[in-house]
């Protein structure tokens, strides 16, 4: 029996609903078997930028929040991908290199501190679809796709069991007119998780691009996430590179993402990194940063993707510190010392003098 397979397109995985969308999305359609909605959730990113090699290593660990069983989605990247199994063990190692340090102080007196074009035919060329490589890589099926055409890619999804609209097609228009490549993802939902949750090994995705990126556009999200219960969501991206970067979208919008911390790596740590995620020494640069950024990501449609460049600003950032109020075990009131000092202090004085009168004078 065919299995009903959810579509979203992008590497961020988003909204797969048909009845919530009233209009197109630019960079992300819809494909909506069911009526079930599935929405993006928390997701965090490792990018290892080489600007020597223009090599992107992609590695995301993304939670989905939906009421289907299983579900698709496509992600367009500028050139072939190389698929891998990444180590999931690196992002709690960034995770750690990157939290803020604790410091413990006394505690203060007196209380506590606390665009897309119309969708016109290529006489040149039949519309086809090529196959570049298939491969059964962290629990996806994952096949790699070059087409010429946005038809003739509906085609190829329905026949091999994905949902297509006319929203896909005016989705990855753009992208095949830009000789982009297309990776179609089938996963299926663990049965014995929580009903509405989705989570994955980490993908790692290779590619080559003239300048690092994120895509980041999607649908109008909002009824979906309402559907499901869910309000918000943080995108996290450690961003490996020779300097300190920054995303931008376009002039008119600023990214909402903000530096949470960069520092250069340590040799060691960046040794560590490449190995938790099972890539060569020579994957990143040999003196390499780490830029964490958050964003409190709104379930909205985006203007573009983000796309990252060194940032002008070369400084080192760290999140505030956590300030633990410990309470010393000697009193801290100048009064009590007062008092201590009479109860002690009388008694001696009364001995010494008792002593000095029972004294024979000579």
């Amino acid at each position: 029996m065919t299995a009903r397979i959810w579509l979203a397109l992008s590497l961020t995985v988003v909204l797969l609903v048909p009845s919530v969308l009233s209009s197109p999305a630019t960079a992300c359609c819809p494909a909506p078997p069911g009526g079930k909605p599935v929405v993006n959730a928390d997701q965090t990113v490792i990018m290892i930028w080489d600007a020597a090699s223009q090599t992107q290593h992609f590695i995301r660990q993304a939670s989905f929040q939906s009421e289907a069983d299983d579900f698709g989605f496509l992600v367009p990247t500028p050139a072939e991908p190389e698929l891998a199994e990444s180590g999931n063990e690196a992002f709690a190692f960034l995770r750690r290199l990157t939290e803020p340090v604790t410091r413990k102080v006394p505690r203060p007196n007196g209380g506590m501190g606390c665009g897309c074009s119309s969708a016109s035919k290529h006489a040149a060329a039949p519309a086809s679809v090529k196959v570049l490589s298939q491969k059964l890589v962290a629990g996806f099926q994952a096949v790699v796709l070059e087409a010429n055409s946005a038809d003739a890619l509906l085609g190829w999804l329905k026949a091999h069991d994905y949902a297509f609209s006319p929203e896909i097609e005016t989705w990855a228009k753009p992208y095949i007119e830009a000789g982009w490549k297309i990776t179609a993802l089938k996963i299926a939902k663990d049965r014995t998780q929580d009903a509405k949750s989705v989570a994955t090994s980490a993908l790692r995705m290779t590619f080559k691009t003239d300048r690092p990126l994120f895509p980041y556009r999607e649908p109008d999200s909002r009824s979906a996430a309402h559907t499901l219960g869910v309000h918000n969501r943080l995108l996290r991206i450690y961003f490996l590179a020779e300097a300190r970067y920054r995303g931008e979208l376009i002039e008119e919008h600023s990214w909402t993402g903000a530096v949470a911390w960069a520092n250069q790596l340590k040799p060691e740590d960046r040794r560590q990194t490449l190995a938790l995620l099972k890539l060569p020494e020579t994957a990143a640069p040999a003196e390499c940063w780490l830029t964490e950024f958050e964003d409190n990501w709104r379930y909205q449609i985006a203007p573009s993707d983000v796309y990252f460049s060194r940032d002008t600003n070369q400084n080192n950032v760290e999140r505030e510190a956590i300030i633990q109020y410990v309470t010393s075990p000697w009193p801290r009131d100048i009064t009590t010392y007062a008092i201590l000092a009479v109860l002690v202090l009388a008694p001696v004085r009364h001995r010494m003098r008792r002593r000095h009168l029972a004294t024979p004078r000579k």
